[in-house]
């Protein structure tokens, strides 16, 4: 099935979360939602029994969907959303995947959590997607997620949650000093949390002192492979968040770092720089347990 949407009315729909909800229910088969170029203010949920479901959009750059709930928003009960209800684009759906668009919470700086995308799917694939936000730009809830030539940008745990989830030539920019890129509560056991292969990280004009990462949950597991790192990365590179009993439990790895931000000498004694044998286990098909979205 195949449903275009447009912001100027002449082909389907106008409104995404309209083409979503016209797919019949019980539908069998993959439905492609194409976006024509616009920017879309409307929040966007994706339901547990939608079929599998591609949002494909022409380009990042003119395919925007935008929203600015934040954590103190009153909600339809009168009470504050709080951090999972703010979500510009929510996802339940058991296979998911967007290509070529902008996800952005215009909350602001300040307002304090600001979910942009909201991602609790089964598997969930994001390529040529710009993820845009502040503090809480991207929630990888549960399963296997796949991110490939995304951008994502934000201030304080900016990447979050339990999901393993890999980050394929991704560019994470870090908006502001004193800040964190990932808060990962990986589920003991977990064989991976979060694996970035062949990234980059940068900041804006001024930004120093970011931690590569603070463990949300005692068992959070992240590792940087390959990655060009800019001098707004700290030297220490990972954050107990106050609680020293998490660096016995928390893996923080990192292999290959480069750029001025790469201080392998400097990082916290209880990371790990990975050995060449060690980082060659971290690939696709080995980190996504057997999964190749490639397929997807």
């Amino acid at each position: 099935m195949l449903i275009t949407v447009s912001k100027n009315g002449n082909e389907g729909y106008t409104s995404l979360q309209e083409a979503l909800d016209s797919i019949p229910q019980g539908h069998p088969s993959e439905v492609t939602i194409r976006i024509k170029p616009g920017i879309y203010e409307e929040k966007i949920t994706v339901d547990k029994d939608a079929p599998s479901i591609l949002l494909l959009g022409e380009d990042s750059h003119s395919t925007v969907i935008t929203w600015s709930d934040n954590a103190h928003t009153l909600g339809p009960d009168g009470e504050p959303l709080g951090t999972f209800r703010t979500g510009t684009l929510n996802v339940f759906a058991e296979g998911f995947t967007a290509e070529n668009l902008t996800i952005r919470n215009a909350s602001g700086p300040g307002t304090g959590q600001a979910v942009a995308a909201f991602v609790d799917a089964g598997q969930a694939v994001f390529r040529r997607v710009h993820l845009l936000g502040d503090q809480d730009t991207l929630y990888t809830g549960q399963g296997r997620q796949y991110y490939n030539e995304c951008y994502i940008e934000g201030d304080v745990d900016y990447i979050f949650g339990a999901a393993t989830a890999l980050f394929d030539h991704c560019h994470l920019h870090n908006k502001r000093s004193r800040g964190y890129i990932t808060a990962a509560s990986t589920p003991e056991g977990a064989p991976f949390g979060y694996v970035f292969l062949d990234c980059q990280i940068t900041g804006g004009e001024g930004v120093s002192e970011v931690y590569l990462g603070r463990p949300w949950r005692p068992f959070a597991h992240v590792a940087f492979i390959r990655t060009v790192m800019d001098g707004s990365v700290i030297g220490e590179g990972w954050h107990n968040w106050g609680q020293p009993d998490r660096e016995k439990s928390s893996r923080y790895e990192e292999f290959s770092s480069s750029g001025t931000g790469a201080n392998p000498a400097a990082r916290a004694p209880w990371s790990r720089q990975l050995t060449a044998e060690e980082a060659a286990e971290y690939r696709v098909l080995s980190v996504l347990d057997g999964w190749h979205p490639e397929g997807y």
